[in-house]
């Protein structure tokens, strides 16, 4: 009996401890530097015997630590060396997990999968990693690590899946020597994801060679020179290339064509010359894109009607001449033809067998003089700039308009539950170019064949192609039967991060980008709590009572103030701590301003918008104004109404639209305006507006902008940041000096938080900062962006969305700063200038525009540093810069004790570009910047 009683104790002992001391160690050292580990962490104190969530064990020791979407917070350290047994470490998409990589992980020389994507890892890759000679799995993209990339990770031989993209890794490609190891070495991985770095040098020819396994090679987005190698033509297993937007020099080598199995190959915006690659006989290629480079001119090339699997064809600046095959036309999986700015000439022929999957043709800017057209084709056909567009006889007119994307993003309708599991998919090299329904629900459905459960809906949200030619696509999971999923329904359901999932193949090599989840917060009783409660619940009663009754005031109020912005605003005179103190601003009676636009007739109305009309009207003192009428009967816009009144008629600058007055009676929002008498520059720059800008007049205009937002946020007390600066909501009046305007999204920050705050995002897609899309910190370089895009809109007259593509890209790809006149922007110039004479600082001009829209906020200007280079442009070529200073009477809020009601502000669907219209508060997306296909 004894030694029965003895056994007991000892295996309840056993099972109290299962788990290896030194792992327990291990893993409560981590939870103390970690926020929001898992409840289980600190439910129990024995990982492996009471499981968890996360913690995999093998004969109690640690083999599996994932932890991917915990929102973990904090650092990795030292400690995570000591879970010596540990097989795979997945803490991938916790956003504020971060700091160096220690290296001690180079002591887990058990690990197979070390994934950490899309954390905020900083410093160099530790040369540890090279221990990890089990290794078969590496991600690290999409984190902020700086430096090269060590030579040990040549070490590591079992090696199939290397990541690191998405970084700011600098320096050359590692080859070995007889004293280091190097990439050259990892004869079986398949895949090198490198791009979307700073790597420097050239692409070393040793880095390949016949015994290689290697299937995906991305090396695009860096800094990469020279040319490239012919020994690429060795790696026979070689799938996809691409070797984009580097500074590649020399001409293709003919041994590309013995990758037999390649079917994505894009070598764009490089700088390679001599002649145009010859492709004869890759039959399997489905994607090609040789856009903008320098090669020889050449006729259309013979090899192209041999590329019978063809999905997507990019061959635009690519220097042809001569007529494109009828035969190119008919390939039967063909989605997407892009020839623009070559000299195609002749008769453009698309009359017979025309695939019935071609859904873009693009031949913008060539010399075609005629076009036969299959009467089954009816999707997009773009020939601007064209000479059959000056063909009187020519049936179809629209194809010759100047045609734009429309980008408003798509709401979420096809959500069903409150707190979805939601991310986005990034395929890097999918071999089409135009996402089909018919591609979304093949991989919906391939992604939830692939779940390890059953949700209560998975759906695959807005498609769309970024300027890369990555194909982005929401993901957004419902869990079964209740509105939250729990911690180990993630780890469990979503093990995406380690590629088990593998899409069809013609969306190539992806990765997911995870939101964060906000997991249900669990209140833990324990008995003393139990205790408290039972001892309290009469207090807490009466408390909630008070606090109902608080509640049920509050709410009143709110009400009030929801339906009427205005009601703490007090009139004649009387004083009240609510009301703020207008000046300038005259409070209107909606009988005025009827009688002001004759009774608000369509003769009167001079623009719309998704606010309401906007009517010409003359006040009794004769001045001409502008009025802008919500929509009747509507309080939508009312808490941007309210912003805008409080706003400028503090701010008083010759550079800023001018708020006469406001009327709040009778269900209307009405805001009084000066009338600028000469639109906005929008519709100026559109040719709308019957005025031709020189460039002289340009840079004046630029200057009073600048001048006007450099007022806001460096002048006015507190600063203001805009939000919303666009080409349509800078204003010109009689004598083209241009006025900034629309305030409705406006912010006002205390100095102390100029330099970044945290909103809601707020803005106009084309124009948004792309790093305050990404992290939510608003600052005054939110607004240079903006403006960087308008200083680009001047020189061009696009719209910042030109046929699919970023006006930013467009004058990236084409900028030459050899060309010492145009910067070799001569084919996408607004004409208007380009045909006028020199252009007085036009580089310097470019520079500065380029400057504004860097992607690191902290490498932009400041306004005020916009301002001081336009004056400096102006006076080195001879032109007078008029002083505009601040304002006499600067703008302070500092005095006033009104609540100011941005907490309350909500997002509107709608942008126009009609004068004094309002816009932003689009819903989120995988990109700020417009999709580029």
């Amino acid at each position: 009996m004894v030694m029965r009683s003895l056994l007991l104790l000892f295996l309840c002992v056993t099972c109290s401890a299962y788990t290896n001391p030194s792992d327990v160690s291990a893993l409560k050292s981590l939870m103390k530097q970690w926020k929001n580990t898992p409840p289980s962490w600190q439910q129990s104190k024995d990982p492996c015997g009471e499981r968890w969530d996360g913690v995999i064990c093998t004969n109690s020791r640690v083999t599996t630590l994932k932890l991917f979407s915990m929102g973990l917070e904090g650092t990795l350290s030292d400690d995570i060396g000591k879970l010596d047994q540990l097989q795979t470490l997945d803490l991938s998409y916790n956003h504020k997990l971060g700091g160096p990589l220690t290296p001690a992980i180079g002591n887990l020389t058990q690990l197979t999968s070390l994934i950490l994507v899309k954390c905020s890892f900083t410093g160099s890759i530790p040369d540890e990693l090279g221990n990890l000679r089990q290794l078969t799995f590496l991600a690290l993209n999409s984190n902020k690590f700086i430096g090269r990339i060590p030579a040990t990770l040549g070490k590591l031989s079992n090696i199939s899946w290397l990541d690191l993209a998405d970084n700011q890794l600098n320096g050359t490609l590692p080859l070995s020597t007889n004293a280091s190891s190097g990439l050259d070495q990892l004869l079986n991985a398949q895949h090198f994801h490198l791009n979307k770095n700073q790597l420097s040098g050239s692409i070393p020819k040793n880095l390949f060679n016949a015994s290689m396994t290697l299937r995906h090679l991305l090396l695009d987005r860096n800094q990469l020179i020279g040319g490239i190698p012919e020994s690429v033509g060795l790696v026979a297993s070689l799938e996809i290339l691409r070797l984009n937007n580097n500074n590649l020099t020399g001409t293709v080598p003919s041994s590309i064509r013995n990758l037999p199995h390649l079917h994505v190959l894009n070598i764009s915006n490089n700088n390679l010359n001599g002649q145009m690659p010859n492709l004869t006989g890759m039959t399997r290629l489905q994607n090609v894109d040789i856009s903008n480079n320098k090669f020889d001119p050449s006729e259309v090339p013979s090899w192209l009607t041999g590329l019978t699997g063809l999905r997507t064809l990019m061959m635009q600046s690519a220097r042809l001449h001569g007529q494109v095959p009828q035969e190119l036309f008919s390939f039967p999986g063909l989605e997407k033809v892009m020839l623009d700015n070559n000299e195609l000439n002749g008769t453009l022929d698309m009359s017979n067998n025309i695939s019935k999957n071609l859904q873009i043709v693009s031949f913008e800017n060539n010399s075609i003089n005629s076009i036969t057209l299959s009467s089954n084709y009816n999707n997009t056909l773009i020939l601007s700039g064209n000479p059959v567009c000056s063909n009187p006889h020519l049936l179809n007119t629209a194809y010759c308009e100047i045609q734009q994307e429309t980008l408003t993003p798509s709401s979420s309708d096809n959500i069903t539950c409150s707190h979805p599991y939601e991310g986005v998919m990034m395929f890097r090299a999918p071999s089409f170019g135009i996402m089909l329904d018919e591609f979304i629900s093949k991989l919906e459905a391939n992604v939830a064949a692939n779940l390890s459960c059953t949700p209560h809906s998975l759906t695959l949200e807005d498609p769309f192609f970024d300027e890369d030619g990555y194909l982005e696509v929401k993901l957004v999971i419902c869990p079964s039967n209740k509105n939250y999923f729990n911690r180990s329904e993630i780890l469990d359901c979503f093990d995406i991060s380690s590629q088990k999932f593998i899409p069809p193949e013609m969306f190539g090599p992806y990765y997911l980008s995870a939101n964060p989840y906000s997991f249900q917060n669990r209140v833990i009783r324990g008995l003393a709590i139990g205790m408290i409660i039972g001892f309290s619940l009469l207090l807490i009663g009466l408390v909630a009572l008070l606090l109902f009754a608080l509640r049920q005031k509050k709410q009143a109020q709110r009400a009030i103030s929801l339906s009427n912005p205005f009601a703490s605003w007090v009139s004649n005179g009387e004083e009240s701590d609510g009301a703020p103190q207008l000046s300038g601003a005259k409070c209107f009676t909606y009988d005025e301003l009827k009688r002001s636009t004759n009774d608000f007739r369509g003769i009167n109305e001079i623009g719309s918008g998704g606010y309401g009309k906007v009517y010409k009207g003359m006040l009794p003192d004769g001045r001409i104004v502008a009025i802008k009428r919500s929509q009747q009967g509507s309080n939508q816009g009312g808490l941007e109404f309210k912003t805008e009144i409080e706003l400028l008629s503090r701010v008083h600058h010759k550079n800023l639209v001018e708020l006469v007055g406001f009327c709040c009676e009778k269900g209307e929002l009405i805001l009084v305006y000066e009338f600028m008498s000469n639109g906005t520059i929008r519709e100026t720059l559109s040719g709308r507006s019957g005025i031709q800008l020189d460039w002289t007049r340009r840079l004046r205009i630029a200057l009073d902008s600048a001048r006007g937002l450099t007022y806001l946020h460096e002048h006015a007390n507190p600063p203001i940041i805009h939000r919303d600066v666009k080409s349509s909501n800078i204003l010109l009046d009689e004598k083209l000096t241009a006025k900034v305007g629309d305030f409705g999204l406006s912010l006002l920050v205390a100095d102390s938080e100029m330099g970044h705050f945290t909103t809601n995002i707020k803005g106009t897609l084309g124009y948004l900062d792309p790093e305050y899309y990404m992290t939510q910190q608003l600052t005054g370089k939110s607004d240079v962006y903006s403006m960087g895009v308008v200083l680009l809109e001047l020189i061009t007259a696009m719209l910042p969305v030109h046929n699919k593509k970023h006006i930013v890209n467009h004058v990236k790809i084409a900028l030459d700063k050899q060309d010492k006149e145009f910067c070799g922007l001569k084919s996408i110039i607004d004409p208007v200038i380009s045909n006028s004479g020199k252009l007085v600082g036009f580089e310097s001009f470019v520079d500065l525009a380029l400057q504004c829209v860097e992607e690191s906020a902290e490498n932009r200007p400041t306004m005020s540093d916009v301002v001081k280079e336009i004056e400096a442009i102006l006076r080195n070529n001879g032109m007078k810069t008029t002083s505009t200073s601040e304002s006499s009477s600067p703008a302070d809020f500092t005095s006033s004790k009104a609540r100011y009601p941005y907490d309350d502000l909500y997002s509107r669907s709608h942008a126009s570009s009609s004068a004094f219209a309002y816009s932003g508060g689009f819903p989120s997306r995988g990109s700020s910047r417009p999709s580029s296909s």
